[in-house]
C-alpha cells in the first residue's frame, strides 16, 4: 500500500484535475505526500485516521410481553 491517498475531487472546489505535490526547496508549503488543485491553485493532504468499531445493538425481545 502506498503512503499516498488518492482523492478523486478537491475538497474545496470539487473539481478533478489533481496532480501530487511535493514541495519545492524554497516553498512555504510544508506538507509531504500532498495534492495540487489546478483549478483553485490549492495545496492539501488526505490523511485515513482508521475505522471506528460498529455500534452494535441488543436485539428486540420476541415473544409476549408482560404487563
Amino acid at each position: 500500500m502506498s503512503g499516498r491517498v488518492v482523492p478523486y475531487y478537491c475538497p474545496y472546489c470539487g473539481e478533478e484535475d489533481l496532480t501530487p505535490y511535493e514541495p519545492e526547496a524554497d516553498s512555504d508549503v510544508d506538507i509531504k505526500g500532498g495534492w495540487h488543485c489546478a483549478d483553485c491553485t490549492r495545496v492539501f493532504a488526505v490523511k485515513y485516521h482508521g475505522m471506528e468499531a460498529a455500534t452494535t445493538y441488543a436485539a428486540p425481545p420476541t415473544g409476549r410481553q408482560p404487563e
